[in-house]
């Protein structure tokens, strides 16, 4: 065998095994779950917010909003502040928050953030001007969409006044199923614009794997860097309210969603560090 054979076939065996292994490597990453971050809902309660989420590989942070109800948990937006404003240097020195989405202007009701959405535009463009030592990495419109919703079209026009990567969360209230949703949004929705799907798994909307089938929907419609979902870590609690999930809920849940970014919501109030430590198990 001359030389020059020799050194042809071996390229081409280092160049199939380097194939392999990135094969390997990429089924590796598509069957783990991908938990990066946690979403914080912020209000007077939580603004001392800590934990070790960062044990579970988190390391970005999802600020719901810094502004709800006409009340701003930022320094210098020219709102009246909330009663104690959140250590937001400290914040930016946790593990968990090493890159952070920050949440505009919103309303704790659905209804009044719907109804008002060109006030919700203007209040976060003003925010979204606000300096804070957070490396931000994106920012995040807190108005939900679903398809039940006839408004969200005109949302495409308000929102072309606010900074990119940008990012808005949607649910299917409606239950028009994966494809009916994905394209739905296909037709408004502009293509700088990544959404956060909400599986509804917290408030027994549907299961984990169905859940799956509308990410996959959105991913197959939108692509694949714009789809991250919310792993609702909560359920319903007897006599009203929520609790948060117990680890033998939440794992099944949070494995049906391999292959994704996943933010559970909300560390503060539902991620506790029991839930931690059985997931990390």
């Amino acid at each position: 065998m001359s030389r020059l054979l020799k050194t042809s076939l071996a390229a081409l065996l280092i160049g199939a095994l380097g194939v392999a292994v990135d094969a390997l490597y990429e089924l590796g990453q598509s069957t783990r779950p991908n938990i990066v971050g946690i979403v914080w809902q912020p209000d007077n309660a939580t603004v001392g917010i800590q934990g070790d989420w960062q044990k579970l590989g988190v390391r970005e942070l999802l600020v719901q909003w810094t502004a709800v109800d006409g009340q701003a948990f930022v320094p210098g937006s020219g709102l009246p502040e909330v009663p104690v404003l959140p250590d937001w240097a400290r914040i930016a020195k946790a593990p968990w928050a090493r890159d952070v989405i920050v949440g505009l202007a919103g309303f704790f009701s659905e209804n009044r953030s719907r109804d008002n959405i060109e006030e919700l535009a203007t209040l976060s463009e003003r925010l979204a001007k606000v300096k804070t030592p957070l490396n931000v990495t994106g920012w995040y419109f807190p108005a939900e969409v679903d398809p039940s919703w006839s408004r969200a079209k005109e949302l495409p026009a308000l929102l072309a006044r606010l900074p990119r990567p940008l990012w808005i969360s949607v649910y299917d209230g409606a239950n028009i199923g994966p494809d009916a949703t994905a394209n739905w949004l296909k037709t408004w929705l502009p293509d700088d614009i990544g959404v956060f799907f909400q599986d509804g798994v917290g408030v027994y909307a549907r299961t984990a794997p169905v859940a799956r089938t509308y990410a996959d929907a959105l991913r197959k419609k939108l692509g694949k860097q714009r789809v991250k979902i919310i792993v609702e870590a909560f359920r319903p609690q007897v006599g009203g309210g929520f609790r948060p999930a117990t680890v033998d809920e939440l794992k099944p849940q949070i494995a049906a969603y391999r292959g994704y970014p996943l933010y559970l919501f909300d560390g503060p109030h539902y991620v506790t560090p029991d839930v931690v430590k059985g997931l990390a198990r």
